[in-house]
């Protein structure tokens, strides 16, 4: 199915695997998406500046398809990261919590592609009118750090469309292929997945943590830490301790001390799923097996076809 993203960026599905921390900052998730067709993403974000330029050169021996790095602008050796990123050429950007138009002119002199994530119509037009070539634009039931006001993937997206002319991403509350046409059909020109790429062989996260996405239903995430920065994920120790803690009005000094004891590195790579940051979507509850990430491709694509020919076959009503 062709768009304006598998055009911009020479991909053959309109899918993009979410660049999540840990579980995709390897070369194998992303080179395994690649391979199948789709848009895989190395995630930048919690990597140390060595172990990035070796996993970075990983993946580009792994595939000889486009891929790109997601990286949080605001991180610590965010500078040095994306000197690395320029020297080995990443033919695409995906970047975040930060501003891009400082950094748009030695990423466009080698052909690269920028987009920017954004959650609101207000950093969509930031986003546009510096340059970049297209958004993610991400959705209340994401995982990880939704925007706080909870607004809906289909709402969000449709709202950013009717502002911006440039190639839009939808992400958050799509698991499966029916809900990467439904996104289609709404005008966006991609999907990006998540939680979905998380449940695979691929994802290095620990065992424990995928059993816990994997036994989470559609209901059964809350988005927690709005007087810091809000993040979705399940309801456990941490996540109670942090509503308890907004209910009783703690002071913002212990508040903080309190967010920041738990992290996603405990939960992600040491497995304690109580104390630790568990970040998943809604669409946890849409899934039900772990799988290699090409057969999680594949999948979607006959999803998709399936979706996009019971529209097909709708016969419009005579006036």
């Amino acid at each position: 199915m062709e768009t304006r993203i598998t055009r911009l960026l020479g991909i053959r599905h309109p899918i993009v695997q979410a660049g999540m921390s840990w579980a995709s900052s390897n070369a194998a998730l992303p080179a395994a998406v690649s391979n199948a067709g789709a848009l895989g993403v190395l995630a930048a974000g919690p990597m140390r500046l060595e172990d990035f330029g070796r996993t970075l050169d990983d993946l580009a021996a792994a595939t000889d398809r486009p891929y790109a790095v997601n990286i949080p602008l605001y991180r610590a050796q965010a500078a040095e990261i994306l000197d690395a990123m320029v020297a080995r050429r990443v033919p695409v950007v995906i970047a975040s919590q930060g501003g891009p138009k400082a950094h748009l002119p030695r990423f466009r002199d080698y052909g690269a592609v920028w987009i920017q994530v954004v959650s609101t119509l207000e950093h969509a037009r930031k986003a546009a009118e510096a340059g970049v070539d297209a958004l993610v634009v991400v959705g209340g039931e994401a995982g990880g750090h939704p925007p706080a006001n909870e607004v809906s993937t289909l709402v969000a997206v449709r709202r950013v469309l009717q502002e911006t002319a440039i190639p839009v991403i939808a992400a958050g509350g799509v698991a499966d292929g029916w809900g990467i046409a439904a996104l289609l059909a709404l005008g966006a020109d991609a999907v990006q997945l998540g939680t979905r790429f998380l449940l695979t062989d691929e994802a290095a996260v620990h065992a424990n943590y995928k059993a816990a996405v994997l036994a989470s239903d559609v209901h059964d995430t809350v988005l927690v830490g709005r007087r810091s920065l809000p993040v979705r994920g399940t309801r456990n120790a941490f996540a109670r301790a942090i509503a308890d803690a907004e209910r009783d009005r703690m002071p913002q000094d212990e508040y903080d001390a309190l967010f920041k004891r738990s992290t996603l590195r405990q939960a992600a790579l040491d497995g304690d799923v109580e104390w630790g940051k568990v970040e998943l979507g809604q669409s946890a509850g849409l899934i039900s097996r772990i799988e290699p990430a090409a057969a999680v491709v594949a999948q979607l694509v006959r999803e998709m076809d399936e979706a996009a020919q019971r529209l097909g076959s709708m016969t419009p009503v005579p006036a």
